[in-house]
């Protein structure tokens, strides 16, 4: 097969980028401020619109419920149509509520689950508004120490709070469980693994997935052993793709280990949950702290472009043959003389096929699109303007 044959596995293939990528964002210490950044979910969806338009990798944006409540969410949906996207997931958001201090939908006082609770039904309505089809749910809940809490008690209070999101869901709705092995609480996260998310999901139907997240590890977890056995399940629902060096740290994803976005793609083409049909929701979860937002959600669709562009270049004939024969040397080669193919051209030239700027990094630049919206846009909390 020829690599231009490979690639056509690209074809179809979309990545999901989050709203709130492109607002200020910061440290523990401090929000760094940006000339230019989204005022209102209407912008951050034009910014959003115009890394689709160079890269043609990105049709869908994800927004997050409060972040991006508007008055009129018909008119959000037919603003990102007109945009070229559409939205994509809905995040909840249960981490900055007074009431949630010792948990949301775990919480022993049955008045601020039924509040948790709630607020997933309205995010229900925003999907129902928008035309999403995807409530995905981090559950930040835990506790700090030993005794704080029964660790049964809470699952139990858990299992009953999400069975009564899963029921008000639509047919075509899924739920996707994202889970989180420390922070913000450190002794113990009440969704900890990848293990505890596919218990909860597995009990409440095939249309609870798991989310993903490839920051969300203990240092040296092998993650691309995690993507295979939610495959084997039909469990993995979505990723939140994001590099990480120390904890959570939300960097551009491939920016920090190439070769583990590369890996993890391997699994991923090795069942074609790539293509479309395989319902695996490809997102970006990161946050831009002192880079351009703009600039690093491009440059984060083109790394995952060609972590994947490589791993449709593996020799998996090969591979298999040398695994069958018990090659370890030969098996690895095999691996990394994929890892070490450019595909910059290859991907350059499909970019040009189809319309699409050869170097879309390139083109943002030359665009004058960062100037333009420094000088328009002008006031407002997230403009980080008095």
């Amino acid at each position: 097969m020829s690599p231009q044959d490979a690639l056509r596995g690209l074809d179809g293939f979309t990545i999901e980028v989050p709203s709130w990528a492109y607002g200020n964002s910061g440290t523990r210490f401090k929000v760094f401020t940006t000339p230019g950044v989204p005022r209102d979910p209407f912008e951050k969806i034009a910014d959003a619109a115009l890394v689709h338009a160079l890269t043609g990798l990105a049709p869908r944006v994800s927004l997050h419920i409060p972040w991006d409540r508007v008055e009129d969410y018909q008119r959000l949906r037919v603003h990102a149509e007109e945009h070229g996207v559409r939205i994509g997931g809905i995040n909840s958001n249960l981490f900055q509520d007074e009431d949630y201090k010792l948990g949301s939908l775990t919480h022993a006082d049955p008045r601020v689950r039924d509040k948790a609770v709630a607020h997933h039904l309205d995010c229900v309505d925003v999907m129902r508004a928008t035309g999403s089809t995807d409530l995905k749910l981090w559950l930040p809940d835990g506790t700090n120490y030993a005794g704080q809490d029964s660790l049964r008690a809470r699952q139990d209070r858990l299992a009953e709070s999400l069975e009564r999101i899963y029921a008000a869901l639509d047919p075509d709705h899924r739920l996707l469980l994202e889970y989180k092995f420390f922070e913000p609480y450190f002794y113990a996260m009440d969704i900890p693994d990848w293990g505890t998310a596919l218990l909860h999901c597995q009990a409440l139907g095939q249309r609870a997935q798991v989310v993903l997240d490839t920051g969300h590890h203990a240092p040296g977890t092998n993650i691309e052993f995690i993507v295979m056995q939610l495959l084997r399940a039909g469990r993995l629902g979505a990723f939140d793709l994001n590099s990480r060096f120390y904890a959570d740290d939300d960097l551009i994803v491939g920016s920090a280990d190439p070769f583990q976005l590369f890996r993890v793609m391997v699994e991923i083409v090795a069942t074609d949950a790539h293509l479309p049909s395989s319902g695996v929701n490809f997102m970006l979860d990161q946050c831009h702290n002192i880079e351009d937002k703009v600039a690093g959600q491009i440059r984060s669709v083109l790394n995952v472009e060609q972590a994947l562009a490589k791993a449709l270049l593996l020799d998996a004939g090969a591979l298999a043959a040398a695994q069958a024969a018990g090659d370890v040397i030969g098996a690895h080669d095999v691996l990394m003389d994929a890892f070490h193919t450019d595909v910059r051209g290859l991907l350059a030239d499909r970019r040009e096929a189809r319309g699409l700027p050869r170097d879309p990094m390139a083109a943002y630049r030359a665009s004058g699109y960062a100037a333009r919206i420094a000088a328009e846009r002008v006031g407002g909390s997230q403009a980080g303007w008095a």
